[in-house]
Protein backbone atom coordinates (compact mmCIF):
# COMPACT_ATOMS: atom_id res chain seq x y z
CA UNK A 1 0.00 0.00 0.00
CA UNK A 2 0.82 3.55 -0.33
CA UNK A 3 0.41 5.56 2.75
CA UNK A 4 -0.49 9.19 3.27
CA UNK A 5 0.51 9.83 7.69
CA UNK A 6 -1.43 13.14 8.96
CA UNK A 7 0.48 14.19 12.18
CA UNK A 8 0.50 17.41 14.14
CA UNK A 9 3.31 16.46 16.71
CA UNK A 10 6.53 15.00 17.30
CA UNK A 11 5.85 11.88 14.92
CA UNK A 12 7.32 9.34 17.48
CA UNK A 13 4.61 6.90 15.56
CA UNK A 14 5.60 7.96 12.52
CA UNK A 15 8.34 7.24 13.05
CA UNK A 16 7.94 3.84 14.21
CA UNK A 17 6.10 3.20 11.49
CA UNK A 18 9.08 3.99 9.08
CA UNK A 19 11.23 1.71 11.20
CA UNK A 20 8.38 -1.34 10.44
CA UNK A 21 9.06 -0.46 6.93
CA UNK A 22 12.91 -0.56 6.88
CA UNK A 23 13.28 -3.51 9.30
CA UNK A 24 10.94 -5.13 6.25
CA UNK A 25 7.69 -5.92 8.86
CA UNK A 26 5.64 -4.11 6.69
CA UNK A 27 5.38 -3.56 2.79
CA UNK A 28 4.13 -0.45 2.32
CA UNK A 29 5.52 2.63 1.56
CA UNK A 30 4.89 6.38 2.94
CA UNK A 31 4.30 8.60 -0.15
CA UNK A 32 3.84 11.90 1.87
CA UNK A 33 3.31 13.35 4.98
CA UNK A 34 0.33 16.05 5.52
CA UNK A 35 0.50 18.38 8.43
CA UNK A 36 -0.80 21.17 9.99
CA UNK A 37 2.10 22.15 11.83
CA UNK A 38 4.68 22.99 9.19
CA UNK A 39 7.58 23.20 12.25
CA UNK A 40 6.65 19.57 14.30
CA UNK A 41 8.79 16.61 14.60
CA UNK A 42 6.63 14.92 12.48
CA UNK A 43 7.49 17.38 9.66
CA UNK A 44 11.24 17.07 10.42
CA UNK A 45 11.19 13.26 10.28
CA UNK A 46 9.33 13.45 7.13
CA UNK A 47 12.21 15.92 5.67
CA UNK A 48 15.03 13.83 7.06
CA UNK A 49 13.88 10.27 5.33
CA UNK A 50 12.69 12.52 1.83
CA UNK A 51 9.01 11.86 1.95
CA UNK A 52 6.91 14.74 0.61
CA UNK A 53 5.79 16.92 3.51
CA UNK A 54 2.31 18.33 2.62
CA UNK A 55 1.08 21.31 4.53
CA UNK A 56 -3.39 21.40 5.47
CA UNK A 57 -2.84 24.25 7.98
CA UNK A 58 -5.90 26.21 7.23
CA UNK A 59 -3.68 29.19 7.83
CA UNK A 60 -1.68 28.40 5.21
CA UNK A 61 -4.61 29.03 2.86
CA UNK A 62 -6.76 31.58 4.74
CA UNK A 63 -8.65 32.29 0.87
CA UNK A 64 -9.79 28.83 0.14
CA UNK A 65 -13.81 28.03 0.76
CA UNK A 66 -14.22 24.30 3.25
CA UNK A 67 -14.92 22.69 -0.17
CA UNK A 68 -11.77 24.42 -2.11
CA UNK A 69 -9.40 22.99 1.29
CA UNK A 70 -10.81 19.55 0.79
CA UNK A 71 -10.52 19.25 -3.06
CA UNK A 72 -6.67 20.35 -2.60
CA UNK A 73 -5.68 17.73 0.18
CA UNK A 74 -7.60 14.97 -2.34
CA UNK A 75 -6.05 16.17 -5.13
CA UNK A 76 -2.41 15.48 -3.29
CA UNK A 77 -3.29 12.34 -2.66
CA UNK A 78 -4.40 11.46 -5.73
CA UNK A 79 -0.67 12.42 -6.93
CA UNK A 80 0.89 10.78 -3.95
CA UNK A 81 -1.27 7.96 -5.37
CA UNK A 82 -2.22 7.37 -1.52
CA UNK A 83 -4.41 3.81 -1.07
CA UNK A 84 -4.30 4.13 2.73
CA UNK A 85 -4.73 7.05 5.12
CA UNK A 86 -2.87 6.64 8.70
CA UNK A 87 -3.67 9.41 11.32
CA UNK A 88 -0.48 10.17 13.70
CA UNK A 89 -1.53 12.70 16.24
CA UNK A 90 -3.41 14.43 13.91
CA UNK A 91 -5.04 17.15 15.76
CA UNK A 92 -7.81 18.25 13.58
CA UNK A 93 -10.92 16.72 11.75
CA UNK A 94 -10.39 15.21 8.68
CA UNK A 95 -12.71 17.00 5.53
CA UNK A 96 -15.73 15.03 5.28
CA UNK A 97 -14.93 14.88 1.19
CA UNK A 98 -11.84 13.29 2.09
CA UNK A 99 -13.39 10.49 4.12
CA UNK A 100 -15.77 9.84 2.27
CA UNK A 101 -13.45 9.30 -0.66
CA UNK A 102 -11.06 6.76 1.59
CA UNK A 103 -14.39 5.44 3.98
CA UNK A 104 -12.82 2.42 5.66
CA UNK A 105 -8.91 3.44 4.66
CA UNK A 106 -8.52 5.72 7.47
CA UNK A 107 -7.22 4.95 10.88
CA UNK A 108 -6.32 6.48 13.53
CA UNK A 109 -4.65 5.48 17.25
CA UNK A 110 -5.89 6.83 20.61
CA UNK A 111 -4.50 6.40 23.44
CA UNK A 112 -7.08 5.33 25.72
CA UNK A 113 -9.55 2.44 25.48
CA UNK A 114 -12.38 3.91 23.98
CA UNK A 115 -15.56 5.22 23.98
CA UNK A 116 -14.37 5.89 27.36
CA UNK A 117 -11.80 9.39 27.22
CA UNK A 118 -12.29 10.21 23.95
CA UNK A 119 -13.74 13.31 22.05
CA UNK A 120 -12.52 16.89 21.42
CA UNK A 121 -9.57 17.61 23.38
CA UNK A 122 -8.72 14.18 24.72
CA UNK A 123 -5.04 14.26 22.93
CA UNK A 124 -1.75 13.49 24.49
CA UNK A 125 -0.67 14.09 28.28
CA UNK A 126 -4.80 15.11 28.70
CA UNK A 127 -5.91 11.62 27.92
CA UNK A 128 -4.14 9.73 30.63
CA UNK A 129 -4.42 12.67 33.01
CA UNK A 130 -8.00 11.80 32.87
CA UNK A 131 -7.41 7.75 33.08
CA UNK A 132 -6.22 8.62 36.46
CA UNK A 133 -8.36 10.85 37.67
CA UNK A 134 -11.12 8.41 37.13
CA UNK A 135 -9.32 5.81 38.89
CA UNK A 136 -10.06 2.82 36.52
CA UNK A 137 -7.45 0.07 36.86
CA UNK A 138 -7.29 -0.34 32.95
CA UNK A 139 -5.99 1.49 30.23
CA UNK A 140 -4.59 0.69 26.71
CA UNK A 141 -4.90 1.75 23.25
CA UNK A 142 -7.38 1.99 20.30
CA UNK A 143 -7.07 1.77 16.59
CA UNK A 144 -10.26 2.69 15.17
CA UNK A 145 -11.31 3.61 11.77
CA UNK A 146 -12.29 7.49 11.30
CA UNK A 147 -15.21 9.19 10.81
CA UNK A 148 -16.61 13.08 10.62
CA UNK A 149 -16.48 12.91 14.55
CA UNK A 150 -13.75 12.67 16.59
CA UNK A 151 -13.01 9.33 18.03
CA UNK A 152 -15.98 7.59 17.22
CA UNK A 153 -14.82 5.32 14.13
CA UNK A 154 -15.82 1.78 14.59
CA UNK A 155 -13.03 0.16 17.07
CA UNK A 156 -10.33 -1.96 15.04
CA UNK A 157 -8.50 -3.49 17.90
CA UNK A 158 -7.93 -2.75 21.60
CA UNK A 159 -5.00 -3.65 23.81
CA UNK A 160 -4.79 -2.81 27.29
CA UNK A 161 -2.29 -2.46 30.29
CA UNK A 162 -2.79 -2.28 33.86
CA UNK A 163 -2.50 0.66 36.14
CA UNK A 164 -0.66 0.69 38.87
CA UNK A 165 -1.57 1.71 42.32
CA UNK A 166 1.56 4.41 42.12
CA UNK A 167 0.80 5.29 38.27
CA UNK A 168 0.35 9.09 37.33
CA UNK A 169 -0.48 9.96 33.94
CA UNK A 170 4.11 10.78 33.20
CA UNK A 171 4.26 6.80 33.62
CA UNK A 172 1.30 5.52 32.48
CA UNK A 173 1.86 7.59 28.84
CA UNK A 174 5.31 6.03 28.68
CA UNK A 175 3.35 2.18 28.70
CA UNK A 176 0.98 3.41 26.05
CA UNK A 177 3.72 4.73 23.77
CA UNK A 178 5.50 1.42 24.29
CA UNK A 179 1.87 -0.26 23.18
CA UNK A 180 1.12 2.14 19.95
CA UNK A 181 4.50 1.83 18.86
CA UNK A 182 4.53 -2.47 18.77
CA UNK A 183 0.33 -2.51 17.62
CA UNK A 184 0.06 0.46 15.22
CA UNK A 185 2.12 -1.28 12.71
CA UNK A 186 1.09 -5.11 13.74
CA UNK A 187 -2.84 -3.53 12.75
CA UNK A 188 -1.37 -2.11 9.59
CA UNK A 189 0.34 -5.09 8.49
CA UNK A 190 -3.52 -6.90 8.96
CA UNK A 191 -4.68 -4.42 6.11
CA UNK A 192 -1.85 -4.87 4.29
CA UNK A 193 -2.31 -8.71 4.16
CA UNK A 194 -6.03 -7.87 3.39
CA UNK A 195 -7.12 -9.95 7.49
CA UNK A 196 -9.47 -6.74 8.19
CA UNK A 197 -13.44 -7.08 7.36
CA UNK A 198 -16.99 -5.67 8.52
CA UNK A 199 -19.67 -8.16 9.31
CA UNK A 200 -22.63 -7.25 10.95
CA UNK A 201 -21.29 -3.65 12.14
CA UNK A 202 -18.42 -5.56 13.67
CA UNK A 203 -14.60 -5.40 12.61
CA UNK A 204 -13.15 -8.33 12.68
CA UNK A 205 -8.76 -8.92 12.45
CA UNK A 206 -7.89 -12.47 11.21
Amino acid sequence: MNISVFASGKGTNFKAILDSIDKGYLRSKVTALFTDKAECGAAKIAIENNIKCIQTGRKEFPTLTRKEFSGKILTALKETETDFIVLSGYMNLIPDEVIQEFRLRIINIHPALLPSFGGKGMYGINVHRAVIASGVKVSGITVHFVNEYYDEGRIIFQKCCEIESDEDEYSLQEKIKDLEYEYYSFVIKKFEEEKVEIRNGKVFIN
